[in-house]
């Protein structure tokens, strides 16, 4: 009886919060004038919006159907995720797929950003093919194409197999780079007739920080870095150049598709303008995003790269770096900050909902010390006009890189702790001000020349995440991590996102730092 009581009251909550939702969808959607809002209408045809996740964030089923573990696998269950969590069960979409997909059809999104699980399709690495895992891709992917979604997929988002770390440590042997090609290989030929677009590695600017030797690159210990950074992220590089060569020559042709890779993209900024602080941004800069552009647009690493670090830092063949110049398709960037980089002092900090302030610069030793464990648990930036990166980041893409085709693939806004039956863990207003901004931010790059394509939104869901484990939320659909069910609830974001996707010419009210 006690149980039934507890069942209604839920719904009973359900109930008010969706009418409640939708009274503040009202006013928040509400246009207030031609002039002074902005619809999806103002945004080209062919552009796209969606949401993403990962594999190993929110699949679970981490030993369920013949998968075996992945290097993320390893990490966790060594204790060194924050709060100790796993991605055992994680959000269960290995179960649940088929209701994710009708939240992402009644959201409105046109496609979803996913990835595959190396681990679950060719579990050790190499050799034999688990049919399970192949069908379970299928069967999402087809969800996906059912409700008119496009599928936008990874190959590799941290979790590379376990097995392959065992026989040879993964990246750092040139090994890796033939294993990951017939990964691909396969991936092409089994999804390739409905998925068009691929991404090769998620984020490899960041896994080459000496990061590579455990499973999730970011919070590895100071024992944990590979000996040779920069040698395993060379073989990063030549595996993404091999698989898209495999992909043109191939498969694109008659696939029609297109192929690219995902990097991290904060951008940086000199706290103040001294010689130091100026010199200190154009390097982390080179170090970040230059360290993947210049290779793969230009075939050769940043100048500032190899004064820094001379002989440490590979060279390409003359026949490899023909092979990278432009082997890409699209590049995805994932931007959350602002970095506001100050050489005065040897300590990191976070400015609580202000930008990034990082103080270490220790990069040529291969140490990425601004991305520690709260990176992506501090609040967002304050909303104004000269704290909004993308336009910034989008002008030096297109200024250094022969303006290419440009996918936002990951931008959100962390919330903590929320739990479901709290109104405030709905009410995230602060989320839709930060995505809204940074949504608007997008026209001004689109008008001034950005050949800017697409925008996901992360996370559609509450993921496992990197940083934050099970405390860290992005997502625009809420999960009960202690129910056994993994129950959905969507948040206030949520029906803001589905109001701007609905095709009208409704305006979405603006922020007054963007009002122009």
């Amino acid at each position: 009886m006690v149980k039934r009581g507890l069942r209604m009251s839920k719904s009973c909550f359900l109930m008010l919060t969706h009418f409640l939702f939708f009274f503040l969808i009202k006013h928040i959607s509400a246009g207030v004038g031609e002039d002074s809002g902005f619809s999806r209408l103002d945004f080209p045809p062919d552009f796209v919006f969606g949401a993403g996740s990962s594999a190993y964030q929110v699949e679970g089923a981490a030993a369920e159907d013949g998968r075996k573990p992945s290097m993320w696998d390893t990490f966790v269950h060594a204790g060194k995720a924050y709060g100790n969590g796993t991605g055992d069960i994680a959000a269960d979409q290995y179960h649940k797929y088929k209701e994710d997909v009708k939240l992402m059809h009644e959201m409105g999104l046109d496609a979803y950003r996913f990835s595959i699980s190396w681990s679950r399709v060719i579990p050790d690495g190499h050799g034999a093919v688990n049919p399970k895992g192949l069908n379970y891709y299928h069967n999402l992917i087809n969800e996906l194409v059912s409700y008119g979604i496009e599928p936008h997929v990874t190959l590799s988002h941290f979790d590379i197999p376990q097995a392959l770390q065992d026989d040879y440590k993964g990246f750092e042997s040139p090994k890796f780079i033939k294993d990951f090609t017939a990964y691909a290989d396969l991936c092409f030929k089994e999804y390739g007739d409905r998925v068009k677009n691929w991404i090769t590695f998620n984020e490899p600017n960041i896994v080459g920080y000496g990061f590579t030797s455990c499973s999730n690159p970011i919070n590895c210990e100071p024992d944990d870095p590979i000996a040779d950074p920069y040698k395993a992220t060379h073989n990063v590089i030549l595996s993404h150049v091999s698989a898209v060569h495999l992909y043109r020559t191939k498969y694109q042709e008659n696939q029609k598709g297109k192929i690219g890779i995902t990097l991290l993209a904060f951008w940086y900024e000199p706290l103040t303008n001294s010689a130091l602080n100026i010199a200190a941004t154009k390097e982390k800069i080179a170090f970040l995003i230059d360290w993947f552009m210049e290779p793969i647009v230009y075939g050769r690493y940043p100048a500032i790269m190899r004064q820094s670090l001379g002989s440490s830092l590979p060279h390409f063949t003359k026949k490899e770096s023909n092979l990278l110049k432009g082997s890409f398709d699209f590049i995805g960037l994932n931007h959350y900050a602002i970095v506001k980089v100050d050489e005065s002092t040897a300590r990191p900090s976070v400015q609580d909902d202000k930008l990034i302030d990082t103080r270490a610069h220790a990069l040529p030793a291969g140490r990425f010390k601004l991305l520690e464990k709260n990176l992506f648990r501090l609040k967002a930036p304050e909303q104004n006009s000269s704290e909004i990166g993308i336009p910034k980041m989008l002008r030096y893409i297109k200024e250094q890189y022969k303006n290419p085709t440009v996918l936002i693939h990951e931008n959100g806004y962390a919330t903590e702790n929320d739990d479901p039956f709290s109104p405030a863990s709905y009410n995230d207003t602060k989320r839709i001000e930060f995505i809204r901004n940074n949504i608007q931010s997008l026209l001004k790059s689109i008008r001034n020349g950005s050949n800017l394509k697409g925008y996901f939104v992360w996370s559609f869901m509450d993921c496992f995440e990197s940083f934050g484990g099970y405390i860290t939320h992005f997502g625009l659909i809420g999960v009960d991590f202690k129910d056994t069910n993994r129950t959905r609830y969507p948040r206030l974001s949520s029906y803001w996102y589905s109001s701007f996707l609905s095709n009208n010419t409704r305006k979405i009210k603006t922020s007054s730092a963007f009002a122009e």
